[in-house]
């Protein structure tokens, strides 16, 4: 039988790892409702869809800008992570170049609206930029080299270039409908197959 320290330190990690997954729960949710319906959805839309109550939401992530920046790292750390899973796991390292920029677009259509929520700290949205590039870009350098050294592109096409031009596609996307970045990223990628 368990000792009274033994159970309370059980307790405790308990009720840790059950915050740690509410905390994942609600940053998923808050990145899905952010994507439907912008980083200005109610509150309780992204409650709603995590299953839980607002008091919740605002025990974990304070103020809006909290809550955008967690889902912002977030969702930097899956795309990284994503990276070297995509390649050990894809039919090539083109094939994975492909996935990861699938998941980048993604990530960038959940980010528009940030810098309005953070308008008021201009330090921290240049800290999150920061952190993104220094997370992301050697991730996409990493694919673009192994798609290179497979023969699937020509060499020389750089990380940034290309985060920044799928970047640049994406652009304004939110605010059109016949607009899909998907399909031009699409055929950014097939040029660089071109290239080779």
């Amino acid at each position: 039988m368990p000792s009274a320290s033994e159970s309370k330190g059980a307790s405790a990690r308990s009720t840790r790892s059950d915050a740690v997954r509410n905390r994942q729960v609600l940053l998923d949710a808050a990145a899905e409702v952010f994507v439907a319906s912008g980083v200005d959805a109610p509150i309780r839309e992204i409650a709603a869809r995590a299953g839980v109550g607002t008091g919740t939401v605002y025990r974990h992530f304070p103020t809006r800008a909290d809550l955008v920046v967690a889902v912002y790292r977030h969702q930097v750390e899956a795309c990284a992570e994503a990276g070297p899973a995509l390649l050990a796991d894809s039919a090539s390292p083109f094939a994975a170049l492909r996935a990861w920029t699938g998941l980048f677009v993604d990530f960038l259509v959940t980010k528009h609206g940030l810098a309005d929520a953070m308008r008021a700290d201009s330090g921290g949205f240049e800290a999150l930029h920061a952190y993104f590039l220094d997370r992301l870009v050697p991730v996409c350098a990493q694919l673009l080299d192994a798609a290179a050294d497979a023969g699937e592109i020509g060499p020389g096409t750089r990380a940034y270039e290309l985060m920044r031009g799928i970047g640049n596609l994406c652009a304004g996307s939110d605010d059109d409908s016949r607009y899909d970045p998907r399909r031009l990223v699409g055929l950014l990628l097939q040029g660089l197959r071109q290239a080779e």
